[in-house]
Formats: C-alpha cells, structure tokens, sequence
C-alpha cells in the first residue's frame, strides 16, 4: 500500500502562526536592520579606534533587530487603517486579518523586553539615553499625518542608535558623535525619500504626508542636498577624528552612486526602481564603514 499523502491537519498549528509573525517583523527582508545597524557600527567602530569589543557588537547586532522589529510592529499597529488602501501594504498580517492587534501587541512586549535585558550590560550613560530611542520608534509612525518629512524623525530614531554605541563604548558623547548622528539623519532622508516614491500615488489619495511628495518633481534636487550634508557630515567626522585616506575614498566612492541616483530621479522612476535604488543604500553603509577601518588603521 502507498504511504499516505501528508494533510494540512498533520502540521503543526503552530507552524503557520510562526510564519505570520515572521511576515510582521519583515524577517525575509532586513534592509531595514541593515541600515538601523550601520549607524551604530560606525560609532562603535569610530569610538574604539578599529577595535570594539566582541560583546558591544554581539548587543548592538541584536539590539538593531530587536528594535527594527519592533519598530515595524509599531508602525503596522498605527497604519492599519491606512495600509489596507496602499497596494504595497495591503497584505500585511494586521490587514488581512492574519492577526489580531493584540498578538501584535503580545510580540512588541516581549520584543521590548529583550531590548531592555540587552541594556543591563551596558553603562549607566547608555541607560539614560534609552529611553529616548523607545519614544522616537513610537512617535515615528504618526509622523506622516502631520511632518512633511516624516523621513526626518526616521532619521533622528536612526541616529540615535550611533548615539547609544558611542556611549557605550567611550561613556561619554563627543563631537564626533554628533556628526556621525547628523550624517545619519540626513541620510535617512536621501534613502527614505527614495522608498516613500513606491507609494507616492496612494499618499496622496489617502492624505498622508512624505517628502516625496512634498519634493515632487524636485525630488533629484531634495535628495542631492540630503546627500551633499550627509556627505559634509561625514567628511567632518573624518577630519576630527583624523582618519586617512581611505575614508575619504570611501566616500568618494559614496558621491559617486548617490550622483548616479539622482541623475536617475530627474526622470520618473518606477516603484520597482525605486526599491531597487533604496536597498543599495546598505552598499553606502557599508562604504562608510569599511571606510572608517582603513581610516583608523
């Protein structure tokens, strides 16, 4: 006799349920940890001369993926009337009906709990500047119904990020920790402002606010201008940090993909393009990085 064909019943009721909360904190795709952890290597990378401790890194990776998680939680949780008339969101698990507020709210609590154990192994200094990090990833959500550039506070939540790695490792915040914060935040502007212009036509049906819209069809000049302070910002931290010249190529190098970016956007993109553009902003990360190791070696 043939083996039986397995049945949706002989699977684990529990397996499709783990599925839905991956499909919530957007475990396939972790474009946005990556950019949420840059920030903070940079900081840590910087503030320890090329050689942060394996522990403050291990915390660090965790921590951007706990609150990346957490973050897109929060943000589902407020937009969940707002997602259902946007055709890029309309299938997310709050929407559709996969899953109830309140297991989403079960999943943020213990998510922030992990965040909060995370903490007990760093400084005091790093402990006070916390909490900040939890109201900025609570605010950012609402921003789009009333900031023309919501894409501002992302940053601010971001850079906040590189805030709490310096502190960690140096216990104190320098000059150098504001400018890395400042380049961060006026990078979130030049790659959020690329994402925001998939949904453009549905904002603007549904009434909230982006810089896309906002820039329009100066959406090239917006984004080059973020670019050129995130680039100014960086260059600084360069100098007062006194890293070579492998920094500075780096961010040459980074001038010259975000110059080809914009020469795109003068044009009309599609929202395929503009995904593709947003995710190789992990290439500029990743260029600063590398950049700050061959500048302090």
């Amino acid at each position: 006799m043939p083996l039986s064909q397995p049945t949706d019943s002989s699977i684990p009721p529990s397996l499709p349920r783990l599925k839905t909360f991956a499909h919530l904190i957007r475990l396939s795709n972790q474009t946005g940890t990556l950019l949420l952890l840059f920030p903070t290597l940079w900081s840590l990378v910087l503030a320890s001369k090329g050689w942060p401790s394996a522990t403050l890194l291990l915390i660090f990776v965790a921590g951007s993926f706990i609150m990346r998680s957490a973050g897109v939680i929060m943000n589902d949780l407020a937009d969940r009337s707002f997602d259902g008339q946007v055709e890029r969101t309309r299938h997310r698990p709050l929407v559709s009906g996969q899953l109830r507020p309140k297991q989403a709210l079960g999943l943020l609590v213990l998510l922030l709990l992990g965040a909060t154990g995370l903490l007990w192994f760093l400084n005091p200094l790093t402990w006070a500047l916390a909490p900040v990090a939890l109201v900025l990833a609570a605010l950012y959500p609402f921003c789009k119904r009333f900031l023309h550039i919501p894409q501002l506070i992302l940053g601010v939540a971001f850079g906040w990020g590189g805030v709490m790695a310096w502190a960690a490792e140096r216990n104190e915040l320098e000059t150098g920790t504001w400018l890395l914060f400042a380049a961060t935040v006026c990078w979130a502007i030049v790659y959020d402002t690329i994402y925001a212009i998939q949904d453009k036509e549905d904002d603007l049906k549904i009434g909230v606010k982006s810089s896309a819209i906002l820039f329009g069809s100066y959406t090239w000049l917006g984004v080059g201008l973020a670019a050129c302070f995130m680039l100014l910002f960086l260059s600084l931290a360069g100098e007062v940090s006194h890293l070579g010249a492998g920094y500075f190529l780096g961010l040459l190098l980074i001038s010259i993909l975000i110059g080809y970016q914009v020469v795109l956007l003068r044009s009309e993109i599609t929202s395929q393009q503009a995904l593709r553009l947003f995710k190789q902003h992990c290439w500029v990360g990743a260029l600063v990085l590398i950049g700050i190791l061959l500048g302090v070696h």
